[in-house]
């Protein structure tokens, strides 16, 4: 049971008693002083230094706090093209013509001289090099069950449902597996794959599931640069290449040996770091727009589900922690979803009161400058600056139980995963 009483302080902003659930640094839950505080404890480190890690947390803080009071209140699918946007697919597009300009570099360089000769020795390394930073096709998790839909008639069916009222095209795979999550993503050239976890889908409440394929399948149309192929090179292309020039340790045998490694290092390193820095930078900026079009994807869950049923299923990423122990406890007793739901209902129940003072937590603890996500608590507010919805696919109990019948053999698989 978490402890969201008063500490015995008060706000010396505006006199309010602080809450500190959880164990974590005190704040005030009216006016949020003191929310922005660096919890080493709760959060982890950054980079290891304690000064450079709260700085970090700051600047992270603000820039999402920021975002937020950008975008709350007006209609996010027109919140149209911003900087973070265009810097990403910008730099991807000079990132990968870099690596293409490598590429046909050390190419010439084989094709316009004398072979062997001397200048395979600078061909061979920048095609090394354009091949290690090569942008890399997604490929479907080899733990999961890909499943027909002769076989789970009824889920397909829901999914090309809700596909169409969220305005995005169906996914080419449906998948599941043993993780306590789900995810949208693309893997080869345009294989859209859709993956649930079930233990995580099997202890949502229907209409939540519902909410849960909006938010999705919303992925496919909503501009995230995590899942276009175009915008892969801002992710990956700097880091990769920090990576491949990270001087090794020095162990050759003799000193010429050895004062040529140490050279080598002089200028490895330095430029290393460099790269590095850049691919933080530009992954840190990209990560930005990753953050909008999760508060997008939100919008279309609610559109499709209602507002009601998207703010729920944000509510359990409060919770996901407890509702996983109550699933592992379940299963380890021989149980499926219905006692998976079960489960789940009563460990809300019990915690309904403790959910507002989680969700301004969230706002510290799931700010970090390099978070995918904005914090929870920041997308439920965000819902509700938005216009309500009613939901436009409706999932009945019957239905839902229909859908879990047809998944009997996975669900089973999963839960000796768990059990395990």
């Amino acid at each position: 049971m978490i402890d969201t009483r008063a500490t015995g302080d008060t706000c010396p902003e505006c006199g309010t008693a602080t809450v500190a659930p959880r164990g974590a640094l005190l704040w005030c839950p009216a006016c949020e002083w003191n929310l922005e505080a660096y919890d080493a404890e709760r959060i982890g480190p950054f980079f290891g230094w304690r000064w450079l890690d709260r700085r970090i947390h700051g600047i992270g803080y603000r820039m999402t706090r920021r975002q937020f009071d950008r975008l709350r209140g007006r209609p996010l699918g027109s919140s149209g093209v911003g900087a973070a946007a265009i810097v990403t697919a910008t730099a991807s597009c000079l990132l990968f013509l870099g690596v293409v300009a490598l590429a046909a570099t050390g190419i010439w360089l084989l094709v316009a001289f004398s072979f062997p000769g001397p200048s395979l020795l600078l061909a061979v390394p920048l095609l090394a090099l354009a091949i290690g930073l090569r942008p890399r096709f997604g490929r479907l998790d080899p733990d999961a069950d890909v499943l027909r839909r002769d076989r789970a008639p009824e889920l397909f069916t829901l999914v090309d449902e809700v596909a169409q009222a969220v305005g995005a095209p169906a996914p080419d795979v449906i998948a599941v597996n043993a993780d306590f999550n789900a995810y949208a993503a693309t893997v080869g050239i345009r294989r859209r794959v859709l993956c649930l976890g079930l233990p995580y889908w099997g202890s949502l409440v229907p209409q939540e599931r519902v909410a849960l394929l909006g938010h999705e399948l919303g992925h496919f149309v909503n501009g995230d640069p995590r899942r276009m192929l175009l915008t892969q090179p801002a992710f990956t292309t700097l880091g990769s290449a920090a990576d491949l020039l990270r001087p090794t340790p020095l162990t050759a045998p003799g000193l010429i040996e050895w004062m040529g490694a140490a050279l080598g290092r002089i200028i490895q390193y330095p430029l290393s770091r460099l790269l590095f820095t850049l691919h933080v930078a530009l992954v840190c900026v990209a990560l930005r727009d990753s953050q909008r079009a999760e508060y997008l994807a939100d919008e279309m869950s609610a559109k499709v589900a209602g507002t009601a049923a998207a703010k729920s299923l944000l509510d359990t990423a409060l919770r996901v922690e407890s509702m996983s122990l109550a699933v592992r406890r379940e299963s380890r007793a021989g149980h499926g979803p219905q006692r998976w739901q079960a489960a789940v209902a009563e460990s809300r129940e019990a915690s309904a009161d403790e959910l507002p003072p989680l969700r301004q937590l969230s706002g510290r603890e799931e700010a970090p400058l390099f978070s995918s996500h904005p914090p929870t608590g920041l997308r439920h507010l965000m819902l509700e600056g938005v216009q309500r919805h009613d939901p436009a696919v409706v999932l009945t109990q019957q239905r839902s139980s229909r859908i879990d019948n047809e998944l009997t053999k996975e669900y089973e698989s999963a839960r000796r995963v768990l059990a395990w």
